[in-house]
């Protein structure tokens, strides 16, 4: 473009493997609003295509070529998202300075040196005639990093105000929060563990819906507290950052062994205590890591659960941390959307060949540039 204003696009589609959710957005560093988003779209998944990726979770039988048909169609539906966002901002593909593609997570072991998005940016490059940016997470795990959280840093940029801290928990499929200490100029960020999906597992198996709308179903139980100590066993709950989790942990499996140990509980007090397992980890990292917010924001499908956002504020107070539990709406973004637009953050930061990670979060040798160039 002619001036310093750059269109990015970000799209995301997370552990909950819902859907696409897509932005666009203007970043301009000299502007009193550095950040300024155009438009936002939303394609859910066919089922047929969620399966498919669910089952990519594990190994499986002629997994490679499932794997690639699966990232075509995934490429097909990201430009969809991409055409809606140009005819509802109404630009033209030439706008757009590059697309930021996060993929679909289907394994994440970076104690073993890898993670897996699944993804085709080369053909979403050849559907959209924009550049693509993509594969953010494997060079921060190549510098002996989690490769994630990545979002702190944006969070950090948005969210951040000078003299205060702040944490933003983000709920997807896992939680994660991100510190923002702007008392003592420090800014941490972890997964916390499961977020959403032992929640959307339960419901599936008990209820057929892929969710527990609003968490009504978990309000209609009783969180029982031996089961909840036998959840809160898990060891991932007591490492210390930097650590990161996803599917590859929190799965069926590991939910049948965990209610393997306990007496048998009706399903909805079983919603209510996952529910609860939720809110207090989530409780239990902020009182480890900032026990002194002022605020604590929501982002993420969790900011759409009543239920969830009730007992995380009970078990704040619990833990005597007096910071209202609210959606980042509050502050002018929409729960929603904040993730699509930390990958065009992304990569807007690539673009500039700025940093895109923070190594005090990710455990990482030192900043990288995230993220690998697919041009039109």
């Amino acid at each position: 473009m002619a001036d310093h204003k750059i269109h990015f696009i970000g799209l995301m589609s997370g552990t909950s493997m819902d859907g696409v959710d897509g932005a666009l957005v203007t970043f301009d560093d000299n502007a009193a609003q550095p950040m300024q988003m155009w438009g936002s779209s939303y394609v859910p998944f066919p089922a047929n295509l969620r399966n498919g990726l669910m089952a990519l979770q594990s190994a499986g039988h002629n997994e490679i070529h499932r794997e690639a048909l699966a990232a075509n169609e995934l490429a097909a539906l990201y430009a969809d998202c991409v055409h809606d966002l140009l005819r509802r901002s109404q630009l033209p593909a030439s706008a757009i300075c590059a697309i930021g593609c996060h993929g679909q997570t289907i394994r994440h072991s970076p104690q073993q040196g890898y993670t897996r998005q699944t993804n085709n940016p080369s053909l979403l490059a050849e559907m959209t005639g924009i550049d693509v940016i993509a594969d953010f997470r494997s060079r921060d795990v190549a510098a002996g990093g989690q490769g994630a959280p990545l979002v702190p840093a944006f969070h950090q940029a948005v969210f951040g105000r000078s003299g205060a801290v702040r944490v933003v928990v983000n709920i997807g499929g896992m939680s994660n929060i991100s510190v923002l200490d702007n008392v003592n100029q420090q800014i941490t960020g972890f997964d916390t563990g499961p977020g959403n999906v032992l929640l959307d597992m339960w419901a599936l198996r008990h209820l057929g819906q892929s969710y527990d709308a609003g968490g009504a179903w978990a309000a209609s139980g009783v969180v029982r507290q031996e089961l909840l100590s036998q959840l809160l066993r898990e060891p991932f709950f007591a490492l210390p950052p930097p650590k990161s989790t996803g599917r590859d942990l929190f799965d069926n499996a590991w939910l049948n062994r965990q209610l393997a140990q306990c007496r048998e509980f009706v399903p909805e007090d079983v919603q209510a205590t996952l529910t609860a397992l939720t809110a207090h980890t989530l409780a239990d990292a902020i009182a480890a890591h900032a026990v002194k917010t002022d605020a604590v924001y929501i982002c993420g499908g969790g900011a759409c659960n009543d239920e969830l956002l009730r007992q995380l504020q009970t078990a704040l107070i619990e833990r005597k941390i007096n910071a209202q539990v609210e959606s980042t709406a509050v502050l002018g973004v929409s729960p929603n959307h904040v993730e699509a637009l930390a990958f065009a953050w992304l990569a807007h930061r690539f673009d500039a060949r700025r940093a895109g990670n923070l190594p005090e979060v990710t455990g990482a040798g030192g900043p990288r540039i995230l993220g690998a160039l697919y041009p039109a």
